[in-house]
């Protein structure tokens, strides 16, 4: 399972020229598109100078890595993984009626 991670989102709520808020998107692939195990999906979070998560500065001075390092990362592994299991590699698969089944004369 080839799994990668691209931040591609940020967008910058500013105040006084420095960003105090960023809201980021980081979109996760597995594998290929139109490989049978591809599976796709995008998480979201918003990180806030007044809660601690970084510290206002200008936004031209955010660079890809002070960005990511903002991101739940590591949650997001365990959530992306638990959904490709039950997604791709253990999927719940529906019962069969067995509609030739005879009830039983006793």
């Amino acid at each position: 399972m080839a799994v990668t991670k691209k931040l591609t989102k940020a967008i910058p709520a500013e105040k006084s020229s420095k960003a105090q808020e960023w809201f980021l998107e980081m979109t996760y692939e597995n594998d290929s598109e139109g490989d049978a195990t591809y599976y796709k999906s995008v998480f979201s979070h918003t990180a806030v100078a007044a809660d601690g998560d970084f510290t206002a500065a200008a936004k031209s001075s955010f660079n890809l890595a002070a960005l990511t390092a903002m991101c739940p990362v590591s949650h997001w592994d365990t959530v992306f993984a638990s959904q490709v299991d039950s997604v791709i590699t253990n999927p719940i698969l529906p019962a069969v009626p067995d509609t030739a089944f005879e009830v039983p004369s006793s």
